[in-house]
């Protein structure tokens, strides 16, 4: 079972090294080691189309994330007091939506996105004033980060539901004891104990949708996230330059993940 281990995490990883150690390869052929070189590092840094793909990721992301781990903490509590069939329907939705496909929550988001817009915008035209064109609701950055926000906000009510499970009940009964309001408890007891799991699925949501592609290709209309622009460009060839965007996209998310399982190891043992 070990040496089996091993073979599975060598088969999952060596492509990874393989694309790290390329994108510092001074020749242009990406499959290639012609001698050590940081070059593509800065020609992908220094290339517009790149660094704007980069801006609408990192925006979609750090906003998606705030919406999940706001909204999500809030359904995590909202879910803890239910008890019940109704706990366990809503339970079933949370893992289903985790569990679904990413082509499939893409496609629906698409035509649930694109029949609300045909409803909308001839009502916009109807009342809109006269003096000027109405404008038209279509696909872009607020779809983008509403599809992102809905999936990410499974992720956030797991981890959070999974804190608040474990917390000792004895310190908000305590806390209404002394007369406490709910938002005081809430405040001074609740928030502080789960506060790890929300930040945890909070860099969880972040990864996810930065790294996204398949949702986003469906739903960000004319925008370019950063795996949409990797997509594109290898269509034509892949160059040490995608090996270099990748590595950061890699060493980034290895980042945010790590960072998320130390506060995870932290909330176990508070």
């Amino acid at each position: 079972m070990r040496i089996y281990a091993i073979a599975v995490y060598l088969f999952l990883y060596i492509p990874i090294g393989i694309i790290a150690l390329f994108s510092f390869s001074a020749g242009r052929n990406a499959s290639e080691f012609a001698g050590f070189s940081v070059k593509w590092y800065g020609k992908a840094l220094s290339n517009p189309f790149v660094m704007d793909a980069l801006q609408t990721s990192l925006t979609v992301a750090l906003i998606s994330a705030i919406i999940a781990a706001v909204f999500g903490t809030m359904a995590a509590l909202a879910l803890q007091n239910m008890t019940g069939r109704s706990r366990a329907f809503f339970d079933a939705l949370i893992y289903i939506a985790v569990m679904i496909p990413g082509i499939v929550i893409g496609i629906s988001t698409l035509i649930a996105i694109v029949t609300v817009f045909g409803w909308l915008n001839p009502i916009l035209v109807a009342i809109w004033p006269a003096e000027g064109p109405a404008p038209q609701l279509a696909m872009g950055l607020g779809t983008l980060i509403a599809a992102h926000s809905l999936f990410n906000m499974a992720l956030v009510i797991i981890i959070v539901r999974a804190r608040i499970a474990g917390m000792d009940r004895s310190f908000t009964e305590a806390s209404a004891d002394l007369y406490a309001t709910p938002f005081g408890t809430f405040r001074q007891i609740t928030l502080p104990l789960i506060q790890p799991g929300i930040l945890a699925g909070f860099l969880l949501s972040f990864t996810f949708s930065f790294d996204d592609f398949i949702i986003a290709f469906f739903v960000a209309g004319s925008n370019t996230t950063l795996p949409i622009y990797v997509f594109s460009s290898i269509r034509r060839g892949v160059t040490p330059e995608i090996n270099a965007i990748g590595t950061m996209v890699l060493s980034l998310s290895l980042i945010l993940l790590i960072t998320a399982q130390i506060l995870l190891q932290r909330k176990r043992t508070t």
